[in-house]
């Protein structure tokens, strides 16, 4: 693979989570852990933790995104 369809094809990547985090700024993560265990007797709690990405981050991630695009495919030229 050229250089110049690696920078485009990572452009992509990074624009595309830069819009997937600007359309899903907060997610939520589960973790399971155990509470106690007596003998076979096993007792769980399942927690959520939700994750907020900062919308200067996402937009970041987008407009860098762009640029390693159009610098790939100006080298391509």
């Amino acid at each position: 693979m050229r250089s110049a369809n690696l920078i485009v094809v990572i452009g992509a990547i990074l624009a595309l989570l830069g819009i997937i985090g600007l359309a899903i700024p907060i997610f939520t993560t589960r973790e399971t852990k155990d509470v106690a265990k007596v003998g076979d007797l096993k007792l769980q709690t399942t927690e959520a933790t939700q994750h907020a990405i900062p919308p200067v981050v996402s937009g970041g991630a987008l407009v860098i995104g762009i640029v390693l695009i159009g610098a790939g495919l100006y080298q391509r030229r």
